[in-house]
């Protein structure tokens, strides 16, 4: 079996570095390839972006070179809206593709919060509650000044680019199939969940996981899993 590359996307305020552990679980056709996202890991010293259309412009210069051969996508969260931007790029330029696209994480792209709670507007006693709640950050992380210095103004800047995205409310279905991974817990809507099924005109595949928002990090050997099998599956060629 031709090896596929599987491009991964973090959630607000991750690195690549939030993928490592499902390296001990991947079968061994697929080759991860976590995708570094400016402002963090080793490009913390590069500006980071201004807006969700800037981010997929960067990742899709990063990929390029590797969509003439098998590849899949998975995002999770902020990494989802990412994803989701990029295939429909690519399916827009007539480019190869991916094999398998994986949502994770994230409400379907039209149906808004109830509550509109838009995390980069909080004060920053506010926004560290939340972020808290949320799971994903130890609490102990917000006692270091020094982490916070550099932490929080990307984390910010990364949930607003997942609030202020570019979706223009528009329902433009992708031709593939697509999955969507979500945590039972997660405080998403029921519409929020099975609107993804209006965005694929094949099949939406939705999967639950115990777990809240960051049911990513509980896991991995479930997770990964799951993705072995769903990039194992034969490949729709375009």
């Amino acid at each position: 079996m031709n090896k596929i590359k599987l491009f991964c996307f973090p959630y607000a305020g991750g690195s690549s570095m939030i993928y490592q552990p499902w390296r001990k679980f991947v079968n061994p056709n697929i080759d991860i390839e976590p995708v570094e996202l400016a402002g963090r890991g080793k490009r913390i010293n590069q500006p980071m972006y201004s807006s969700i259309k800037e981010a997929v412009e960067d990742v899709y210069n990063i990929i390029e070179e590797h969509l003439d051969q098998p590849y899949a996508f998975f995002g999770h969260s902020m990494g989802a809206g990412i994803a989701y931007e990029l295939t429909h790029k690519i399916v827009g330029l007539k480019k190869r593709w991916p094999s398998a696209v994986i949502f994770s994480g994230r409400s379907a792209p039209h149906v808004e919060r109830a509550d509109d709670k838009k995390y980069h507007l909080m004060d920053e006693d506010l926004f560290r509650k939340e972020v808290i709640e949320l799971g994903g950050t130890p609490p102990e992380f917000f006692d270091y000044p020094e982490l916070m210095d550099l932490f929080i103004p990307l984390l910010k800047n990364d949930f607003k680019l997942a609030e202020t995205d570019i979706y223009n409310g528009k329902i433009d279905p992708l031709p593939m199939d697509i999955h969507v991974f979500l945590g039972e817990d997660d405080d998403l809507t029921k519409d929020q969940c099975d609107g993804w099924k209006q965005h694929s005109e094949r099949n939406c595949n939705i999967h639950y996981f115990e777990g809240g928002h960051f049911f990513l990090n509980d896991d991995p050997a479930k997770i990964v899993g799951l993705v072995n099998e769903i990039c194992g599956q034969p490949e729709i060629v375009v």
